[in-house]
């Protein structure tokens, strides 16, 4: 299938050639010419504008959005329903709030132009060798596509899940679940540093992710960064939140539910902001082992007060 890509970070990018593994034909389009530029050595075809993009894809057209949330995607999103014709099809793979996917697909469907919300987890590794995919949206549009969706996915990582919006919001509560499993974790490790016997912390990681209860991609990560600094001394204890966590939490206030450990968990990352910890450095290089996101490090010579 030709697909339309617009957004070739460094997920946008790995799901190009996720799609091109799988002999889809991806027409991609970036602000960012070095992205752009990278993309077209690896194979991958680059439009150099939105309406060269649309102009050159078949009906109904499909183009996926890998952008960040709020005005970039907003903007691409009106653009798209002034350009594209009846029956094509949109679909935000981004990290938008369930309630923007939500008015995304009323402003679509005014010229009938479909559109599904598809919450993307697995972080970079996966966008390029099998997400998680959480679908929401037009049933038709899902359908079109599904065949396409099993391609790019891992097996039983995909899964359709209603009215538009519902994708965005099931990847919203995940987020905030894993904030509160990272800090979980971070916290952890710290009091097994700091607990006055000589814990090998590489080998506490190793043990705990073969049959522990609590074993899985965040240990294995962990005990690869703690392969590589076992201190953690050359990073940060700065964790930025990226905003889901606090949409579910402002969610299920409105809702009335009680939800006291991703509270917690992003209350945490604020107060990473004033204070180094170990448990924060490991949040830290949890979130770069997944999504890439930066870790801030130290320069020479400097001090923590």
């Amino acid at each position: 299938m030709r697909i339309g890509l617009i957004g070739l970070g460094k997920m946008g990018a790995n799901l190009a050639m996720n799609f091109k593994d799988h002999n889809h034909d991806v027409l991609g389009y970036d602000l960012s010419k070095e992205a752009c530029n990278s993309l077209a050595e690896q194979g991958i075809r680059i439009a150099e504008n939105e309406d060269q993009l649309i102009q050159a894809l078949d009906k109904p057209r499909v183009i996926w959005l890998m952008l960040p949330c709020g005005n970039p995607t907003d903007s691409t999103i009106r653009m798209l329903s002034e350009k594209l014709d009846d029956g094509d099809i949109v679909i935000d793979g981004g990290n938008s709030r369930y309630t923007d996917s939500i008015q995304h697909a009323k402003v679509l469907e005014k010229n009938n132009i479909r559109f599904l919300d598809c919450g993307t987890s697995g972080g970079v590794s996966g966008a390029r060798n099998g997400a998680c995919l959480m679908i929401g949206g037009d049933q038709s549009a899902f359908d079109h596509l599904k065949s396409v969706f099993e391609d790019i996915s891992v097996e039983d990582g995909m899964i359709y899940t209603g009215e538009a919006g519902s994708g965005h919001f099931m990847k919203m509560v995940h987020n905030g679940i894993e904030y509160g499993m990272m800090q979980a974790i971070g916290e952890g490790f710290q009091l097994m540093k700091e607990s006055g016997y000589d814990y090998d912390l590489v080998e506490v990681a190793k043990n705990w992710n073969h049959g522990s209860v609590i074993r899985g991609w965040l240990m294995e990560i962990v005990q690869n960064q703690l392969e590589q600094d076992a201190d953690l001394s050359d990073v940060v204890g700065e964790v930025d939140a990226s905003g889901e966590a606090k949409w579910t939490i402002e969610t299920a206030l409105e809702k009335n539910i009680s939800m006291p450990v991703i509270a917690l968990s992003l209350m945490a990352r604020s107060a990473s902001k004033d204070h180094e910890k170990f448990a924060c450095k490991m949040v830290a290089v949890m979130r770069n082992g997944f999504g890439g996101h930066n870790v801030m490090k130290k320069e020479i010579g400097d001090t923590v007060e």
